[in-house]
């Protein structure tokens, strides 16, 4: 695995039969993944008051002098997700930890929280990684995330700006849902309805189990109706957590609203055929012209996917990318070049 990974590949070439942005989201969503973690130790991380965060723990001996990789997952995803475990499995055979964490309520832990949670939460993530290095004084920490947990990793390195934790070697970013309000549109559109459907289905009876949970504070809300995401946001998510409407909340957890901040190494890989995430020209030129930014734009790969051949590897090229960028990182952070 270490000799293969040291290959540089920017191009990405999508396996045979899978040009198709559509046939790529749906083949990496379901194609089988190979788990190389050991079982992990769970751990709860108090973010707020009454707020717990949910991760597993994959530790290798002498743990605080290994690279860390805390990943996050995407929109109605978890630590059990297949990008989380494979990207988890690559970092792992290199001798790095790895931590899984679950974004406020996903992977069962609503009663962990009164609270619901969006897709700019990005002060969790902070909160997390801090409290890993001061428990378990970790010297290097890099941060990966997919779909919404690549514009929460964005989000959060872009507010520490010029002044990130020292721990903090890099980030990568696969998919990033960085320009929320365009793609909350594109998802709602008549091609992309089989996504949002199964999206609206996951809120839904997210909020009944809420409900069960919590009486009387989310019982109203689950017999509303809801369109689309745009309107579940409008309706559920903004009043929530105290944005003006959908829009407002939008702007203001997109993680493109910082991206000319971003203040350490980072890696973003963005599909121009990603069927329902759109990455505004003006965001890309902000990563372009951030000399921090390595920014990466592909014709083909679909959703979290980018599945090439399996030549040598399991064909996951994002998520060797993000590894083999992390990797460099963390040489250079050890040797001080």
């Amino acid at each position: 695995m270490a000799e293969v990974l040291q290959e540089k590949t920017d191009q990405f070439v999508p396996r045979r039969g899978l040009r198709n942005g559509h046939a790529q989201t749906l083949a990496g969503n379901f194609m089988r993944r190979e788990n190389l973690l050991p079982p992990g130790e769970a751990r709860l991380f108090d973010v707020e008051e009454d707020v717990q965060i949910l991760c597993d723990c994959h530790w290798q001996p002498e743990r605080a002098s290994r690279l860390t990789l805390l990943i996050l997952h995407g929109l109605e995803g978890s630590i059990d997700s297949n990008y989380v475990i494979g990207t988890g499995s690559k970092a792992w055979a290199l001798g790095w930890n790895v931590v899984r964490m679950n974004v406020r309520n996903c992977g069962g832990t609503e009663h962990l929280s009164a609270t619901l949670y969006n897709s700019g939460l990005s002060s969790d993530v902070r909160s997390v990684m801090l409290t890993l290095t001061e428990q378990e004084r970790l010297q290097r920490v890099a941060l990966a995330g997919f779909s919404m947990g690549g514009n929460l990793i964005l989000k959060a390195t872009g507010e520490w700006g010029d002044a990130p934790p020292r721990e903090l070697l890099g980030v990568a970013a696969i998919s990033p849902a960085v320009d929320l309000a365009a793609s909350a549109d594109l998802l709602h559109h008549p091609k992309n309805r089989i996504y949002e459907w199964k999206f609206l289905m996951g809120l839904r009876s997210r909020m009944k189990r809420k409900a069960r949970l919590f009486p009387g504070r989310y019982d109203p809300l689950v017999r509303g109706a809801y369109r689309s995401i745009r309107d579940f946001d409008d309706k559920i998510t903004a009043p929530h957590f105290g944005f003006a409407g959908a829009q407002d909340y939008y702007t203001r957890a997109s993680a493109a609203q910082v991206a000319d901040r971003i203040g350490v190494p980072a890696l973003v890989i963005h599909s121009n055929d990603d069927p329902f995430i759109v990455m505004l020209q003006d965001t890309k030129t902000k990563f372009r012209s951030n000399p921090r930014v390595t920014f990466i734009e592909t014709e083909h790969g679909g959703h979290c996917a980018f599945i090439a051949e399996a030549n040598g590897y399991d064909g996951r090229w994002a998520e060797r990318r993000a590894i083999e960028f992390l990797r460099t990182q963390n040489e250079r952070g050890r040797f001080g070049r």
